[in-house]
């Protein structure tokens, strides 16, 4: 039977599993990150599902279906709210196989809904199925909070891979060649993370339309340089060890030496530092939202929705949901990021003779 992992990694993920803490934060988080990722099935204004007369819809991931289609009269997309409002009133005695399954919060991120009489925001209601209430445009909280974390997980892993991409490789060809190049680009580095990068956000929102990828590029950008220096000081010491003296000495060439050799042997660093890195990127869209350099109006967004609850005290449902959104998911990902550098310690697997 061929086995994916050696045996020291088994040990690592045996022992990674019998720190509680951190599995469990681990399942929550990726428990969350699936739901997140499939958010149209169980927070929007789509049906799942519609029986009309005898033939079945499935408008979630579908094409857009227009009023006409279940005989309402207009040629825009179907409220399938409405909809199934008429149809169980229909369902006595004209039309009684007709049905709408509608998702646990029927709502969509970017609707608006003054039908409760008073002017938002407005309180929870089971009602109106607004289970967190509505924010000062009479938006869902709840489906805001989910697509917001989908946009704000997106941008951490995004930037995450290319940053570390970059860093990973500059780091480790600098370790390893050291020299003048090695100098060049320590000089670089301490330059280029003195630019100010609030600074360098608030002059190209103001120049550009800001969105996702101009933000991602950004973090990019000035993201790089933290795991450069950790994987040129490792690369420095793993690079006179016996293996990659022996390597050198068989003909092995600089690309083989780093992605065969010497990655595998400082890939703890990377994975320790990955989850903090995350907890920073969520950290850095939520607080640029924040201050209203983010993503544009009425893109979901956790710093926006703290901004309102901020601005909107009476209303204490916004800023109590958004905080514990908020405080949850950093706490998780730290969580795992501790265990993860608890699990990964090679003292735990060393032994001195």
């Amino acid at each position: 039977m061929v086995r994916l992992f050696s045996d020291l990694t088994h040990k690592k993920l045996r022992r990674f599993r019998s720190i509680r803490r951190g599995y469990y934060a681990f399942c929550l988080f990726m428990l969350m990150v699936l739901l997140a990722l499939a958010a149209e099935l169980w927070a929007s204004n789509r049906a799942l599902l519609v029986k009309y007369e005898g033939q079945l819809y499935f408008p979630t991931y579908g094409a857009v279906i227009t009023g006409d289609t279940f005989g309402l009269g207009y040629q825009y997309e179907t409220n399938y709210r409405e909809l199934k409002t008429l149809l169980a009133e229909q369902a006595g005695a004209e039309q009684p196989d007709n049905w709408v399954l509608l998702p646990l919060v029927p709502w969509s991120p970017y609707e608006q809904d003054y039908s409760s009489g008073s002017y938002p925001p407005n309180a929870p209601s089971l009602e109106h199925r607004h289970y967190l209430g509505t924010d000062n445009s009479g938006r869902d909280i709840l489906a805001r909070l989910v697509y917001g974390f989908r946009t704000a997980v997106g941008f951490a892993f995004i930037a995450l891979t290319a940053s570390y991409a970059i860093g990973v490789l500059l780091g480790c060809v600098m370790g390893f060649v050291g020299g003048k190049f090695d100098l060049l680009f320590q000089r670089f580095i301490e330059i280029w993370s003195q630019v100010p990068f609030l600074y360098v956000i608030m002059i190209l929102v103001s120049l550009t339309q800001p969105n996702f990828m101009l933000f991602v590029g950004i973090n990019v950008l000035f993201g790089w340089m933290g795991i450069t220096w950790y994987m040129r000081t490792l690369t420095y010491r793993e690079k006179v060890r016996d293996y990659v003296l022996a390597a050198r000495a068989q003909g092995a060439g600089l690309g083989r030496i780093i992605v065969h050799h010497i990655l595998p042997n400082t890939l703890v660093m990377i994975v320790t530092l990955a989850p903090f890195t995350v907890v920073a990127n969520i950290s850095l869209l939520t607080a640029l939202d924040y201050l209203g350099f983010g993503l544009p109006p009425p893109t979901p967004s956790w710093g926006e929705l703290l901004r309102q609850g901020v601005n909107h005290l009476d209303a204490p449902w916004i800023v109590a949901s958004v905080v514990t959104a908020v405080s949850l998911v950093l706490i998780t990902v730290s969580f795992i990021g501790e265990a993860i550098r608890e699990a990964f310690d090679p003292k735990h697997f060393s032994r001195y003779e």
